[in-house]
């Protein structure tokens, strides 16, 4: 029988998790930036006008492109724990919508955001001749 290798599985689970997260933002992204009639509602009842949905459109296409490049990734997640932060904000004050997805996002995002900034501070530092 094979051993399986613990630090190859997370590492395998945490591409996948970026995986996923980067496609659900970019299809969040997608609607906002199409003109979706539910998001024109939505921004339109938040009173920030249709610019900042494009705004918000553009950040989420931006935070989860730079998500999945490994040098950019723990910016790219630090900028979805952002939005959907706001997303939670929206939800709870303007929108009085369903918390509980904002919920999930952030933490998945906060998730993100903390192995890769952990990563980050913990990886062997380079030398640059």
């Amino acid at each position: 029988m094979a051993s399986s290798n613990p630090s190859k599985i997370g590492s395998i689970a945490h591409w996948a998790l970026k995986g996923v997260v980067a496609l659900a933002f970019l299809a969040f992204a997608t609607f906002k930036l199409s003109g979706q009639p539910m998001m024109v509602q939505e921004f339109g009842i938040l009173g920030l006008g249709q610019g900042f949905r494009y705004l918000t459109g553009l950040t989420e296409a931006t935070g989860a492109i730079l998500l999945l490049v490994p040098m950019t990734s723990r910016f790219g997640a630090l900028v979805l724990l952002c939005v959907s932060v706001g997303a939670f904000i929206a939800q709870a004050t303007r929108l009085h919508g369903d918390v509980m997805h904002t919920i999930v996002l952030i933490a998945i995002t906060g998730l993100l955001s903390w192995v890769a900034w952990r990563s980050r501070l913990t990886a062997p530092a380079v030398e640059v001749a």
